[in-house]
């Protein structure tokens, strides 16, 4: 996959899925705007391997569910870089699992807001800086194909509506602009670290066709395949990357 001279912004950036995405665009020749809201840490090593590398990056901290730190961060981007060729968001997360039971609307919408408004705003603000040829990949997940696991339904739901929404994008910006979703299974983060219980994602992984979890790694040569022109006819679609748990 050829990236060079593109310019690529991640949100999420600083760890898993979001990490691995940063490095394999930068391997791949890219310009890399990292943003992250808590994994300093990760980001900042990151740029720092782009660097040495020979590469260009730069880190920033901002919560991509408001409008001013996601605006900063696209102009820091155009400002350092002269444009956006590829946006990854990978910003989302189920905050806690709460049954409709134990709901509240502030929960509800928290939940949406992280995964879905802030997707919302970085394509808005992104894509007046985008040539034909660019794309955008968004993080949905197998959550949005069956409902999600035990207190998942919220978050369920948000992916859900990133796949609808991934649909009316590819709609709204095409031939210019391409857009598309992954939809992770199990994959080893900590997201399922916080969230699942070790015995289940033992159960999970052995009756997975892979007999395995997940990798950020595996999730980002997708994610970065999307964005790159060897993709170039695939717009709209919301991609199973599950080792064969679910089949859609």
């Amino acid at each position: 996959m050829n990236m060079q001279g593109k310019t690529a912004i991640v949100t999420g950036g600083g760890r898993d899925i979001g990490r691995a995405c940063v490095m394999r665009l930068a391997q791949a020749g890219a310009n890399v705007a990292i943003n992250y809201h808590s994994s300093s840490e990760g980001a900042d090593t990151a740029v720092a391997e782009i660097k040495a590398a020979g590469g260009q990056a730069f880190a920033m901290q901002g919560d991509m569910t408001k409008e001013g730190d996601v605006k900063a961060l696209v102009a820091t981007t155009v400002e350092q870089f002269g444009g956006v060729d590829t946006l990854i968001h990978v910003t989302g997360g189920i905050l806690a699992r709460k049954t409709t039971a134990e709901m509240t609307v502030e929960h509800w919408n928290a939940v949406m807001d992280v995964n879905l408004t802030s997707f919302m705003l970085a394509v808005r603000e992104s894509t007046p800086h985008m040539k034909p040829g660019s794309s955008i990949v968004a993080m949905a997940s197998q959550a949005s194909r069956d409902g999600g696991g035990p207190g998942a339904s919220a978050y369920g739901a948000a992916k859900g509506a990133l796949m609808t929404y991934t649909r009316g994008l590819a709609k709204e910006f095409g031939p210019n602009i391409r857009v598309n979703s992954l939809c992770p299974g199990m994959i080893d983060t900590d997201f399922h670290n916080i969230f699942t219980k070790p015995e289940v994602r033992s159960h999970v992984a052995n009756i997975t066709p892979m007999k395995r979890e997940g990798s950020s790694e595996d999730c980002a040569n997708l994610a970065v395949f999307l964005a790159s022109d060897e993709a170039a006819f695939i717009t709209g679609a919301n991609i199973d990357i599950n080792g064969g748990t679910l089949f859609s």
